[in-house]
């Protein structure tokens, strides 16, 4: 009774006070002992106690409770010496001593020769023998083993029971996709025919776990819909399952359908997967309402774990001081905590700030994993430090973190990072001399050549793989699409369906930019259309859908799309901004921007320049000075050179030419062609020549190869009757061998492009064309001359 209610104390006082020569007294009191890890080193003095001792001798459930506590400690030599004596005493082939000696071997890691042994040596096996060498080959990650050894189970008088089952589903998910479903749906069909075991909820909760592992989402949600009784376990195991298969939404759904139950409170494994959940759709609001529900539980809040999965959402969300806040608030760090920080850190602090951190790690006494390596590289490729990209490479070496299994991790981002500091050659060479390569290697390669704009190179590579994964099809597609060579990007797109690949949401973001350039909205309806019919919920596809419909010109589109979507996050407000912006609806951006600070998110660079742009274009010149002015009081950020040529911009289309130019020149950053390009269009329209050779002199220093540039000072001189400044200007493009490409323009008309080029002499219907052209431009004489006629009576 003491042993069963956890009274140990009392249990052991009585005990002391009984004659103990019963091995059931003995048993008991090592059972209550056992279960209670800081009795381990008082169960394994009695346990030694008991076996020096003349009055009495341990029996096979003396062992079974004996050896699992070795286990526990990891003190695999004693267990051992355990084993030897369970051996002397004739009990090693009792199924009791043989199932406790399969754990314990398994849980130390020798289980392909130890605890098979114990396996093989006992007399009359049980269904819970199965189970243990079953589970022990399972989590040793000898799913081969396991597998056969079930199929062996089957074969004998021993039936499976939702153990087996719950052990057995895992090793199933372990194998290629096919053979996974396979197997998976004929133990389904077991467990309908095994009513007794099939409406189990740990072999319902196995179940749902297995299809959401392999990707079958509808058949897992058909089993947890089913469950004629759920524990927290289903919730958790089909909240996490959703989050996983990148369904954030539904993932969501299903924990408020948890908290309108009322029936279990949410544990620190709930609110990691809704925190991720949160983190990938970038929902600020919704983190922070489960933040507050932490806080109002204290176990939760001195959860390790659960602290680490809001670091990783508020770095995830860009609110890099909420996450730190809450960094410094965790009571007892792990290097998961450590690794969550410096990877929130890794783009955006100083060097000092994540060196500092680093080191505080180190001295703390944690030693870097391959999780802590990434983030460093992320954090070298962030300041574009070669020489850094460099030292964690030979850090790597020195250390053996490229070898064993993380040894590809590492090595394909030491690849990339090497890529993206400019040394592509680096890289090529680590690729060229790795003896194993796998699929993600040969994607950093594909990726470091298309970052490097050696398309060849990539497509080289592309075509040497032997084994293509989707990745590897989308770096190609986003490789061609980028530049400019749209009929490869389509067809390389329509190759891989044909490849019977399904296109994820990645892959129809990289074939929207050929939608964009091509203007075609027939084509970005398909891939729209695609998207809806795959369910893809991923809020960087729409944010990219409503930016491209709005470069096609159907800002209506763009519109509708944003006001449908269930969460809108940073992404969808900066494109939809853009679009507003693209189409002069200046008032229409600075509303939509007013109800984003609403819902609590919080701008960045980008969101802030598409809305100066949108200012600028507009013509809202107060509007968006307040902005700008603002912008380190209010959103704590400094200007950027893209926002300061969006004032400049905003400020010349105004009329306000001196201002702008002042501004340029107090500007803390060194000005680039785009704000030197925005002041002298400006000047050319407001007529300001003498500024604008100024401007033109600064802006010839830093873009001396632009074409535009030399245009607009020329026609800023003819429009002035400079005729001689002319000739110099086009005299000195000549010099430069700089010469204007001809104007081109487009129109889909009927799902076909029809394209256009200035002074083109051999297009098939030039003569109607152009005869069209000369009629069109006589009407539109004819309506100016009546507008003017109209203006001057009017003034009279």
């Amino acid at each position: 009774m003491y042993a069963k209610s956890g009274a140990l104390p009392d249990c052991q006082k009585l005990f002391r006070q009984m004659p103990t020569s019963d091995p059931v007294v003995w048993n008991i009191v090592l059972s209550g002992l056992s279960g209670y890890r800081e009795y381990d080193d008082q169960v394994l003095h009695l346990f030694n106690s008991m076996r020096v001792s003349n009055e009495v001798k341990p029996n096979p459930v003396t062992f079974a409770i004996a050896f699992p506590v070795y286990a526990r400690l990891g003190d695999i030599n004693s267990g051992k010496i355990l084993h030897s004596h369970a051996i002397k005493s004739g009990l090693v082939a009792h199924t009791l001593v043989g199932n406790a000696l399969i754990t314990m071997y398994a849980k130390c890691g020798l289980v392909k020769q130890d605890a098979f042994a114990a396996f093989c040596g006992i007399y009359d096996k049980d269904v819970v023998s199965w189970n243990a060498i079953i589970a022990g080959f399972s989590e040793n990650n000898f799913f081969d083993d396991a597998f056969r050894l079930f199929r062996e189970m089957l074969k004998g008088p021993i039936a499976p029971n939702d153990s087996t089952i719950v052990n057995i589903l895992p090793v199933c998910s372990s194998f290629t996709k096919n053979v996974a479903c396979y197997l998976g749906k004929e133990i389904h069909c077991f467990l309908l025919r095994r009513t007794e075991i099939g409406g189990d909820v740990s072999v319902c909760n196995a179940l749902a776990s297995f299809y959401l592992r392999v990707g079958h989402i509808d058949k897992a949600e058909s089993v947890f819909q089913k469950m004629e009784s759920r524990d927290l376990v289903s919730w958790n195991a089909i909240i996490a399952g959703y989050v996983a298969n990148g369904y954030w939404l539904r993932a969501l759904d299903l924990f408020q359908e948890l908290l309108s139950a009322r029936m279990f409170e949410p544990n620190s494994a709930t609110l990691v997967s809704v925190l991720s959940a949160c983190a990938h759709l970038k929902n600020l609001q919704v983190g922070k309402v489960i933040h507050g529900y932490i806080l109002r539980h204290s176990s939760l809040y001195a959860n390790t774990p659960v602290s680490n999965a809001l670091v990783s959402f508020y770095a995830k969300c860009n609110d890099i001081g909420a996450a730190y806040q809450t960094f410094l608030m965790i009571p007892w760090r792990d290097l998961v905590s450590w690794n969550s920080i410096l990877d929130a850190f890794a783009e955006c602090a100083s060097d000092a700030q994540f060196q500092g951190h680093l080191n505080c790690m180190l001295g703390e006494g944690f030693r870097p994993d391959f999780i802590t390596i990434l983030a460093i590289i992320r954090f070298c490729i962030h300041v574009s430090s070669l020489v850094k990209v460099k030292e964690i490479h030979s850090y790597c070496l020195k250390a053996g973190m490229l070898l064993g299994d993380n040894e590809p991790t590492v090595v394909n981002a030491i690849i990339d990072a090497y890529a993206k500091c400019g040394k592509i050659g680096y890289a090529s060479r680590i690729f060229q001399n790795l003896s194993r390569k796998n699929l993600v290697t040969f994607n950093s390669m594909i990726s470091g050549y298309v970052i490097s704009g050696s398309y060849d190179d990539a497509f080289m590579i592309f075509n040497e793989m032997t084994i293509r994964d989707l990745t590897s099809w989308n770096l190609m597609v986003q490789a061609f699409a980028e530049n400019d060579c749209h009929s490869q990007a389509l067809s390389l797109f329509h190759e891989l369906q044909a490849q019977r690949m399904r296109p994820n949401a990645m892959t129809v973001m990289s074939i929207l930019p050929v939608c964009a350039e091509m203007a075609s909205v027939y084509l970005l309806r398909q891939c729209h259309g695609y998207a809806i019919r795959a369910c893809y919920q991923d809020a960087r596809l729409t944010g990219a859908l409503i930016d491209v419909y709005a470069k096609c010109g159907s800002i209506r589109s763009a519109h509708n799309l944003f006001h449908l979507a269930p969460v809108k996050d940073l992404v969808m407000f900066t494109s939809m901004i853009g679009g507003y912006a693209m189409h002069g609806m200046g008032r229409e951006a600075l509303c939509l921007f007013s109800c984003m600070l609403e819902l609590g998110l919080k701008p960045d660079h980008v969101i802030i320049t598409a809305i100066l742009s949108s200012c600028s274009h507009a013509g809202l010149v107060n509007e968006g000075l307040k902005i700008f002015d603002s912008l380190e009081t209010a959103y704590g950020m400094k200007p950027s050179i893209e926002q300061y040529s969006c004032i400049v911009d905003l400020l010349a289309r105004g009329g306000r030419i001196n201002d702008a130019y002042s501004l340029v020149a107090g500007m803390s950053v060194e000005a680039n062609a785009n704000v030197w390009g925005a002041l002298l269009g400006a000047c050319r329209t407001h007529h300001e020549v003498g500024l604008g050779c100024v401007v033109a002199d600064h802006l010839f220093q830093v873009e001396a190869r632009n074409v535009g540039n030399y245009v607009v000072i020329s026609n800023l001189y003819a429009a002035d009757a400079r005729w001689d400044s002319v000739m110099e200007v086009r005299k000195l493009m000549r010099t430069r061998d700089l010469k204007k490409s001809a104007g081109c323009s487009w129109i889909e008309v009927e799902k076909r492009n029809s394209v256009f080029i200035a002074g083109d002499c051999f297009h098939p219907k030039r003569e109607i064309i152009y005869s069209t052209i000369s009629t069109l431009d006589q009407q539109m004489k004819e309506t100016f001359l009546f507008d003017e006629i109209n203006m001057f009576m009017y003034s009279i």
